[in-house]
Parts: structure tokens; C-alpha cells; sequence
């Protein structure tokens, strides 16, 4: 676990949570106070320390606190109406956010970030340079790098309980590719390249194309080019394609930033990049 910069007695306050209403003025001060260190990027959910992603239970706790703390408010940005306890960000110094893109407050995004019509949910950190493309979403908590790109439709998942339950983390220079799905806590590791609608969860057999090793499961490798595949598996009921995510190759470090490279990479085996 982090140790946490937020305040302790939101310790105390989660042992009474049961009690909590928006009529608490002091707990609903604290937790706004907390979320707003969320916001800045002052703290965050989960990071990654060596080669773990370690989690800030506290600042998971602080999120489900608003839930009960936080009045049912009404809001507007343009023509639409919204009615909800999590008001939207305003805090987009450096960003650009075209029409249709939704970011909750408690949510950060680095300067340097542009987020297409798409979603980032509370609690997510998203890093200096990142494109959040159309219709991509960033779920709650999930925690994106440096210069990385979520392409059309992706999906990232969210996770907010249990509290020490580490969220989706795609590291710096990742390529995620039109809807993807990257959920229940899973990794896309540095430079990592996944290719159009791969699929990545915590329990998905990483799988080397050349020697049919297995890698680390629900991790995309550092610097690896992916594709959804699926491997057979025999159930009393017959054999079925099992997903899993294969590993065509490992790019080598002056290659990662060559997008001549991985789209050669991807067409070669029939995926689009």
C-alpha cells in the first residue's frame, strides 16, 4: 500500500461510512478535499513502485465516500443536462477536450493530453501526451501513462472495491488499437503494442507465437506487438477457442516509436494497426 498523502481521519471516516449522508458537512469537506488532491494529480490511486503496482486504499475509500457524501446535484455543459453526486472536471489546464468528452472531477489528465468524444472516469490518472481517441473509455481508477495512445472504442475497465484491488495500468508509449478491451486489473506493459481488438484480463494466457512459451498472465509484454488469438481447450461439452493474447514479437528498443515498424508487424499477420 502507498503511503498515502491524504489525510488519516479518512480512516475514521470510512469505519462510519454506514452512517455517512450528505447532511455531514464536515466528512462531506474532508472527502471533497481528498478528491481534489485527486484531481490535481497531488494523489493518486495506484503506482507503480519497482516492478508492483502498489494501491492507495485510501484514496479508493475517499472515492466511495463521495458516493455517500456528495448531494444529487444538476449540471449542464452546453445543450445537455446531467444529474449526478460526481460533478464534472474543470481543472484542463494544458488539456484539450473536444466536444463530447465527459471527465469526472476527481480524475486527472496531464497537460498535453487530448481526449476525442469519450469518458474518464473518477479516480483514473492519465499522463503528459496521452490521446484518448473516439469513443474510448477510461474506467475508474485505471491508470495510463506517458504518451500513450487508446485508439477508437477502447475499452480500459474501472475498479473501485475491493479497496486494495490494483486497476488496469498501461505504462508509458503503449499503443492500445481499436476496441480493444483491457479490464480486471490488467497490464499493458512499456512501449507494448496491442493490435485491433485484442483482449487482456487478469487471468488471459500471454502467449509467445515462435516457441509457444507463456509469459506473465494478463500482461502485455515491454515493447511487445500483440494480437488476439485463441488457443483450444477440450470441456466435457467439446473442444472450444479459449482467448488469449499472442505475442508476434518483441520490439527492440530504437523500434518502439517506428510505427513504420509495427504496422509491417501487424499487416504481416493479417491484423490491422
Amino acid at each position: 500500500m502507498i503511503d498515502s498523502p491524504l489525510d488519516p481521519v479518512l480512516d475514521e471516516l470510512w469505519e462510519r461510512r454506514d452512517g455517512l449522508t450528505p447532511a455531514d458537512d464536515d466528512a462531506r469537506e474532508q472527502v471533497h478535499e481528498a478528491l481534489d488532491a485527486l484531481d490535481r494529480g497531488d494523489a493518486r490511486i495506484a503506482q507503480v513502485e519497482g516492478d508492483e503496482v502498489v494501491v492507495d486504499e485510501r484514496a479508493k475509500r475517499a472515492i466511495l465516500l463521495a458516493f455517500k457524501t456528495f448531494p444529487m446535484t444538476s449540471s449542464s455543459a452546453g445543450g445537455f443536462s446531467y444529474r449526478d453526486r460526481m460533478p464534472l472536471k474543470t481543472r484542463l489546464d494544458g488539456v484539450r477536450t473536444v466536444p463530447g468528452s465527459i471527465v469526472r472531477f476527481g480524475s486527472y489528465l496531464a497537460p498535453g493530453v487530448v481526449c476525442m468524444p469519450s469518458y474518464v472516469n473518477v479516480g483514473a490518472y492519465v499522463d503528459a501526451d496521452t490521446m484518448v481517441d473516439t469513443w474510448a473509455t477510461v474506467g475508474s481508477c485505471a491508470q495510463i501513462g506517458r504518451d500513450v495512445h487508446l485508439s477508437g472504442g477502447v475499452g480500459i475497465g474501472g475498479v473501485l472495491e475491493p479497496a486494495q484491488a490494483a486497476p488496469v495500468v498501461v505504462e508509458d508509449d503503449a499503443f492500445v488499437g481499436s476496441r480493444c478491451m483491457v479490464v480486471e486489473g490488467a497490464r499493458v506493459r512499456t512501449g507494448a503494442k496491442l493490435g485491433a481488438g485484442a483482449i487482456l484480463t487478469a487471468s488471459t494466457h500471454v502467449v509467445d507465437a515462435s516457441t509457444g512459451e507463456e509469459y506473465a498472465r494478463g500482461e502485455a509484454p515491454a515493447g511487445a506487438v500483440c494480437v488476439g488469438s485463441t488457443r483450444v481447450k477440450s470441456f466435457p461439452g467439446g473442444d472450444f477457442g479459449m482467448p488469449v493474447l499472442l505475442v508476434l514479437r518483441v520490439l527492440a528498443p530504437g523500434e518502439i516509436h517506428d510505427k513504420l515498424v509495427l504496422n509491417d508487424v501487424l499487416r504481416e499477420h493479417g491484423v490491422a494497426p
